[in-house]
């Protein structure tokens, strides 16, 4: 291999691989924590605003689909709000949206640790936490190291493994509200619609991860809008199902961070606690395996467009990944994960995420005038969504607590200062 020739990315991800990467990167940590949250702000409503959150998402996700649909390299929001609006905003985007990717895989990394507890206490323990979180981020680095047929096999194995223990739960809790009367929940003395809202942005988000190894893609324009779909309507379907038999089942279901194992003790027994216990280490074990395919192709298209050092757009010559970038990031998140908790890292997340909602909402607008000719999927009534996605974006944006504010005000110093510098450089 010649120094003329580098190593290209290889297109090896289908439709349904595709699909089941966008399920792997919503579904994680949320849907086994969330549902005691949201019956404590909401009551007996938290399966309505749980839909509601799907109608907001909805809106943000159709403005991906026509936007990713016109993309064919690896970077995600990034390359979307390059494009668009220049480099400088490209890199504003850029970090958050790495931020955003970081934080949230250090938080399901932290609470796959706290969830293992259960069966091995001492995993709470300082050594045995750093052991236990080195081997599981330094597992999924190596199968997604050695090629992407590889970490998108594994992807999908863990869509299907954490998909089945949630549909046991939702069809067994089914019958048992049918079969007999449930508890009237505890209802708030008032629901808080706005922080669910907050809370539902990072149930339902990180389908942005997925659409970040585009270059992998056997064919994005095509695909792009129906694996997003196609994930929103399982995902659905799923949380609102999940909300429904928690708050049906427990009278107080906000008094436990563990509602499906509990809900599940009530229909199944120990049995079924144990079955959703261990369905939640798979879905956060799987989230983050999606993460280690998706996120270092951020890194890799900033260095393709010469915004990162050459290093992080390395190939291997044998196993077509970008092996640097898949080396940081999961040095990163392993950093993460030990000095933080699950907690703070979910809600820099969550807050991030909204800034990157919102420019690639703008970006549809856009784009729509200066391609109109486009070969792209085109949304029905598109600047009217793109409008709404972007008052959808902003709107939570006021409930940001001050740790947010000041990391994320941090970032954007950061990506400043980095624009600066490649703007003199080049």
């Amino acid at each position: 291999m010649t120094a003329e020739q580098p190593v290209a990315l290889v297109r090896a991800i289908g439709r349904w691989s595709l699909v089941a990467l966008v399920i792997n990167s919503i579904i994680g940590s949320g849907v086994f924590g969330l549902p005691s949250v949201l019956a404590g702000l909401m009551g007996s409503a938290s399966p309505y605003a749980v839909l509601l959150g799907a109608v907001g998402i909805g809106i943000i996700i159709a403005c991906f689909a026509e936007v990713g649909s016109q993309f064919r390299e690896p970077g995600g929001p990034y390359v979307y709000a390059r494009e668009s609006f220049g480099r400088f905003v490209g890199l504003e985007v850029g970090w958050l949206t790495w931020l955003v990717r970081l934080t949230a895989s250090a938080a399901n990394a932290n609470l796959f640790v706290n969830y293992f507890a259960e069966f091995w206490p001492a995993a709470s323990s300082p050594v045995p936490r750093i052991a236990l979180l080195t081997a599981i981020i330094g597992l999924l680095a190596f199968v997604n190291y050695r090629g992407v047929r590889s970490g998108t096999t594994t992807s999908n194995v863990f869509t299907v493994a954490k998909l089945l223990p949630l549909l046991i739960f939702i069809c067994l809790g089914l019958v048992f509200l049918a079969r007999s009367s449930p508890p009237q929940p505890s209802e708030p003395a008032s629901a808080d619609w706005l922080k669910s809202v907050l809370l539902l942005v990072f149930a339902y988000g990180g389908f942005e991860a997925a659409l970040m190894p585009m270059g992998e893609v056997k064919n994005p324009r095509r695909d792009t809008p129906f694996a997003l779909f196609t994930a929103l309507i399982t995902v659905t379907i799923v949380y609102v199902l999940v909300q429904v038999v928690v708050v049906g089942t427990l009278t107080d279901p906000n008094s436990t961070n563990r509602p499906l194992a509990t809900a599940a003790h009530v229909f199944i027994g120990s049995a079924g606690a144990a079955l959703i216990t261990i369905g939640a280490l798979i879905s956060v074990f799987g989230y983050i395996s999606a993460a280690m395919l998706n996120v270092p192709r951020l890194t890799y298209a900033f260095a393709e467009r010469g915004d990162f050092p050459k290093l992080f757009s390395l190939v291997h010559p044998k196993f077509k990944t970008p092996h640097v970038s898949i080396a940081v990031f999961a040095l990163l998140v392993w950093g993460l994960a030990v000095a933080g908790s699950f907690q703070w890292n979910a809600s820099i997340s969550a807050a991030a995420r909204l800034l990157t909602y919102g420019a690639v909402c703008a970006a549809v607008l856009k784009l729509r005038r200066e391609k109109p000719d486009a070969d792209a999927f085109r949304l029905p009534m598109g600047s009217g969504v793109a409008v709404l996605g972007i008052l959808v974006s902003l709107f939570p944006v006021s409930a940001m607590g001050i740790t947010e504010l000041i990391v994320i005000v941090l970032t954007t110093a950061i990506a400043f200062s980095h624009w600066l510098f490649v703007r003199k450089a080049n």
